[in-house]
């Protein structure tokens, strides 16, 4: 039997143009006992274009403080108050603040609900013009160079399309890395200032990407990757370690060579490079 009359409800805000807001975002921040908010600033200036006033208490509620005051709150809760939680943009937990507060919430019996609200995620695959009937949401990339090519190739062979959200001045490594990863030649789309004045979505190749990207890029970015082909013309090893061969003896430098053979094959250049490697190794 439930001893609790509290609600957490998770509400997705504006990615840009604050005109998005949910119809029900209104009249829950005008209703909630507590509005816990990732940043109290953009509360006030979201408030103030929806013309409304918070009815209860608000608290900040953001990556810092995070684990501190989910027991605060989940207390409210358990007490019989409506929570409303809300983050700078899109939906709370997803990339954002809010996974610890729903797990404190439906560990304590309390209900948890939503009002939906603009995503990112979907506006960017929407907009990608890449597959949209399969796909995988993979966050932001780890920051260290190593961690983040390895991450990549865990999914180098994924079949569904990616979405990953990445901070400007990091765009240009992270769609390099994906290049090494993925191949030169995967298709991608990097959208930028969704439903904001200056959206941009710029698609094609990563190699061409990651040209573009290395003259700065500004904004908030979500990156859309086409998936690995499902059927595509096998090419052996041995096939690609006498491909670079052939480019050797015609004076290539071996990397140059290897980065060639894969561009040409469709894949990662490290798949090459350990092909030649393994044959070097055969060979004595």
């Amino acid at each position: 039997m439930r001893n609790v009359t509290g609600t957490l409800v998770l509400a997705g805000t504006p990615i840009g143009d604050l005109a998005d807001a949910p119809p029900r975002l209104a009249q829950e921040l005008a209703e909630a006992d507590v509005v816990a908010a990732e940043d109290t600033r953009r509360l006030r200036r979201l408030t103030q274009a929806l013309g409304v006033r918070t009815g209860g208490r608000v608290v900040s509620y953001f990556e810092g403080n995070e684990a501190a005051r989910t027991p605060e709150l989940a207390d409210a809760l358990v007490a019989g108050e409506r929570v409303l939680l809300i983050t700078d943009a899109g939906m709370p937990s997803v990339s954002d603040p809010g996974y610890r507060l729903v797990a404190a919430a439906v560990e304590r019996d309390v209900r948890v609900t939503a009002v939906p609200g603009p995503s990112a995620v979907l506006t960017a695959l929407a907009l990608s013009g890449l597959p949209v009937d399969r796909f995988c949401f993979e966050g932001f990339l780890p920051r260290k160079a190593g961690e983040r090519l390895a991450r990549l190739r865990e999914v180098a062979e994924e079949r569904r399309t990616l979405v990953y959200f990445e901070a400007p001045h990091r765009l240009a490594d992270s769609l390099a890395a994906m290049a090494e990863a993925f191949g030169t030649e995967r298709r991608a789309a990097v959208c930028r200032e969704l439903t904001k004045t200056y959206e941009e979505v710029r698609r094609g190749p990563l190699d061409e990407l990651v040209t573009w990207a290395e003259q700065g890029v500004r904004g908030e970015i979500t990156v859309v990757v086409a998936g690995a082909e499902e059927s595509r013309d096998a090419v052996d090893a041995e096939e690609l370690v006498r491909r670079v061969a052939v480019r050797e003896e015609a004076g290539e430098h071996r990397k140059e060579a290897i980065a060639a053979v894969a561009k040409e094959a469709g894949l990662p250049k490290r798949e090459v490079f350990d092909a030649v490697v393994a044959a070097k190794r055969r060979d004595g």
